[in-house]
This record gives structure tokens, C-alpha cells and sequence, in this order.
């Protein structure tokens, strides 16, 4: 049995932009965002100190392009690329994100007190036995 959760968005001229997240078992939430995949679990934190009301299409285009570049690395089933879709009283803009031209975040970080710093480390020699 095939089973799937669903965010669903649009925009009209009366409400403006909405969007419904619809869990398993089909509960309509009207939500301020919403997210889904293999990789979501990596992204609520994240979203919740990173969103905020009234961005720009431009800002929340960036937000989500970072936020699935940080979940690829995590997620072996996140696709290593991002597509966005933009629903709008202007229309539908859909963008591509190639691979290879994200920021991967994990080699912004230089490793401080952790494994990689004691094995890089020169240290002594070990004992002859």
C-alpha cells in the first residue's frame, strides 16, 4: 500500500498565497510553512529559527534552497539538488538548483576539540613493544 502526506499551495486574488500541510491519515492544516520529504526531519529546527512572516519571495526562495542543501548531506534520499516552486498573483516560477553549485555547509566548519583534531595532530611516537 502506497502511502504519502502532501503540502498543497496556491494563491488567489481574494486570500492571497496559502498552504496546507495534509499528514498521513488527511488532516488539512493551514500552516505559515510547510515541509515534507526524506529529509524533513533534519529541517524543523532549522525553520524555526530561520523563517519568519512576511519575506521576501527572494528571502523565502534562499531559505528553502539553503535549508534542503543542509538536509542533503544528511539524507542519501534527498536527490542532491533543489528545485523550488513559486506560486504567486505574477504566476508559477519554477527554478533549478544544481548539485554542484550548492554551498555544502559541512566544509564551512573548521573541526575544534573533536575526533578529526587528535588525528591530525602530531603526536608521539608509539612504543616499540
Amino acid at each position: 500500500m502506497l502511502q504519502t502526506g502532501l503540502i498543497v499551495g496556491g494563491w488567489d486574488k481574494y486570500e492571497g498565497g496559502k498552504i496546507y500541510g495534509i499528514p498521513l491519515g488527511g488532516t488539512v492544516v493551514e500552516q505559515p510553512f510547510a515541509i515534507g520529504g526524506s529529509g524533513s526531519s533534519y529541517l524543523y529546527g532549522f525553520f524555526d529559527q530561520a523563517w519568519k512572516e512576511n519575506m521576501t519571495k527572494e528571502e523565502a526562495e534562499q531559505l528553502v534552497v539553503k535549508a534542503v542543501s543542509l538536509a542533503i548531506p544528511r539524507d542519501g534520499a534527498s536527490g542532491g539538488v533543489v528545485r523550488t516552486v513559486i506560486i504567486n498573483s505574477e504566476g508559477v516560477t519554477r527554478n533549478f538548483y544544481p548539485g554542484d553549485k550548492l554551498q555544502l555547509w559541512h566544509e564551512e566548519l573548521e573541526p575544534h576539540n573533536s575526533l578529526l583534531d587528535i588525528l591530525n595532530a602530531a603526536g608521539p611516537e608509539p612504543m616499540a613493544i
